[in-house]
């Protein structure tokens, strides 16, 4: 992943507030439900990585230090002086570059390969296989270490987080895969993605891709554990007269009977029209009715009549003793 302050277009000396508010700008910019942009999943993704290190104190001081890379991975320095101590018993080996092995090269004068130069990652294949010489008693072998694994972010909507869903994603490797969405998955769970993350230096296994998946707000439900809320708009005459009307759930529209004499702020339940929990079970979905009059410009004059001798005739107080 690149920088991330290059990522959140912040200085270095930015405080927390700035790279807050450079996040939440960026966030709201390229969200997968909002953003017409190209791309805008992979930048949304990227922006919540970066945040993820600048946002978090320890990690943006370590990061700062050289400690970890942009991925929040610890970095590997190598073995300075490497050369200077293997040079004597290897026919001087030599270095070429900066620190780490993949520009170590060895001439070994009568052993394997002759005088031909020797990759690093086959002599350090060997040392933690333990096929090298010069162990003590013939110990047990020992496998290279693996590689690193990374990390990367996914965003589905809601009805996907239930059903399942295949979904493209890319990776800090430059890789771009398609990603099995199991049905059920919760925000924030992760998916181990087997032998996608970096090479082994020294010819270990590769290491994996955690991709964690996101689950988008939902433009009508909310999200209550497994069961979801809703705020349904009615005319006023559904809530006096009562009235059957359609509600959205995940499965399409089903229709809903609003009892006679409704009053705004009352819910109802529609059992198992919520999220999945668990073998053989289901949350509920809660309709919450929400009285919607006319506009101003459209109340008719006949209602305005009637309300004005109700308030003269029959008034009432619905708010109580609230003083």
């Amino acid at each position: 992943m690149r920088d991330p302050y290059t990522v959140l277009g912040v200085s270095k000396s930015a405080d927390a507030a700035e790279i807050k508010k450079a996040f939440r700008k960026l966030a709201k910019k390229y969200h997968p439900d909002q953003s017409t942009e190209a791309k805008a999943e992979d930048k949304f993704a990227e922006v919540s990585a970066a945040y993820e290190i600048l946002g978090d104190e320890k990690k943006r001081a370590a990061f700062d230090r050289g400690e970890i890379d942009a991925e929040g991975k610890p970095r590997f320095h190598g073995f300075e002086g490497f050369d200077q101590g293997m040079g004597a018993g290897m026919g001087g080996g030599r270095r070429h570059g900066g620190g780490g092995f993949e520009n170590f090269e060895f001439n070994f004068g009568g052993g394997r390969g002759g005088a031909h130069g020797f990759d690093a990652s086959d002599l350090f294949s060997d040392l933690f296989s333990g096929a090298a010489s010069g162990r003590r008693g013939g110990g047990r072998s020992q496998a290279p270490p693996r590689g690193e694994d990374v990390n990367a972010n996914v965003t589905v909507s809601l009805a996907d987080s239930v059903k399942g869903t295949k979904t493209r994603v890319s990776l800090p490797t430059g890789k771009t895969l398609e990603v099995t969405v199991p049905a059920g998955i919760e925000d924030g769970k992760q998916i181990r993605l087997k032998g996608q993350g970096q090479l082994s230096p020294f010819g270990g296994e590769t290491g994996d891709a955690l991709v964690t998946v996101h689950v988008a707000k939902h433009p009508y439900f909310r999200v209550d554990g497994y069961d979801l809320r809703l705020d349904l708009p009615i005319t006023l005459y559904e809530a006096v007269l009562g009235a059957k009307v359609n509600v959205p759930t995940l499965d399409g529209m089903v229709e809903l009977a609003v009892p006679k004499g409704s009053n705004g702020g009352q819910t109802l339940r529609l059992r198992g029209k919520g999220l999945p929990a668990g073998p053989g079970k289901t949350g509920d979905l809660f309709v919450t009715l929400r009285i919607v009059l006319p506009k101003e410009k459209d109340v008719d004059p006949e209602l305005i009549k009637l309300m004005e001798r109700w308030e003269k005739e029959k008034p009432y107080q619905p708010r109580g003793d609230m003083s």
